[in-house]
């Protein structure tokens, strides 16, 4: 299949003023408009040929434009404001790979949306990109890639690690499932209205093997206890999975931290505890 030509629309202020589309912080919203950039974060997605590709919140469409672009195989919005999705309804008189469900990502299983080969690119609206990533990293296995851009802040914690103050139980549950890279640095200029911060894209290829859901849920509880009081020995904070008893059968000295442990340690603690 060969790549669309760039969709040629009305500029996206245009299409913002047209359908009333002010950004609203409830839901999180800052829309990037420089569709240069937009193409170049299509493009940290790898050769989208015959993939079918999910995106979350496309707002105006400037993402959803670049993702048209490429040789995806299709391409399904999800989007929670009437008016973004009658910005990206119009997108779809035109553009046959193209599909519109509004709803919120919170509530449905993105897996049901598209056949695989399957693959998530979004911006994601700020207040839901960790509930729906952790949702994301528990199917492991439906996706062969997640690219998503996150407030730089959350992306650093996926990406962090061990010993780093950003080092915690997101990045320990993004690199168990999954190889995960900051691709990508966004200045808050390049959005309307700019936000506060600087954002980033992170790039998540699952690996090859996934836990089970029980084995998930038991890391997800880990995790949990261990950066929940990451102050805390280990000894103290896992008291109530096992404490000492379980960090003896792991090998893993008590009087250590959440924030020391790698991956392969925190795998080793939750397959013990899956065993138990």
């Amino acid at each position: 299949m060969t790549a669309a030509a760039p969709h040629s629309g009305e500029p996206l202020r245009d299409v913002i003023t047209r359908h009333g589309l002010d950004a609203r912080r409830s839901l999180g919203q800052h829309f990037l408009l420089d569709l240069n950039l937009t193409a170049r974060i299509a493009g940290l997605a790898g050769d989208l040929a015959g993939r079918h590709v999910i995106e979350v919140g496309p707002g105006p469409g400037g993402l959803t434009r670049a993702l048209l672009a490429t040789a995806a195989r299709s391409i399904t919005a999800v989007e929670i404001d009437p008016r973004a999705a009658a910005a990206i309804a119009e997108l779809r008189q035109t553009e046959k790979r193209l599909a519109l469900l509004e709803g919120d990502a919170l509530g449905l299983d993105l897996t049901t949306l598209a056949p695989a080969p399957r693959q998530i690119v979004a911006n994601l609206p700020y207040n839901v990109a960790t509930p729906l990533l952790v949702r994301w990293l528990r199917q492991g296995a439906a996706w062969e890639r997640l690219t998503l851009m996150f407030q730089l802040e959350v992306a650093e914690r996926i990406c962090a690690a061990p010993g780093s103050d950003a080092y915690g139980r997101l990045a320990v549950l993004a690199q168990w499932t999954c190889q995960a890279s900051l691709l990508l640095r966004i200045p808050a200029a390049a959005f309307w209205p700019p936000p506060k911060i600087v954002s980033a894209v992170v790039g998540l290829v699952p690996h090859a093997e996934q836990p089970s859901a029980a084995l998930f849920a038991t890391m997800e509880k880990l995790t949990a206890a261990a950066f929940g009081q990451r102050r805390k020995m280990l000894r103290g904070s896992l008291r109530s999975l096992g404490g000492e008893a379980l960090l003896d059968r792991a090998g893993i000295a008590p009087e250590r931290r959440a924030e020391t442990l790698d991956v392969a340690e925190f795998d080793r603690l939750a397959r013990l505890l899956v065993a138990a």
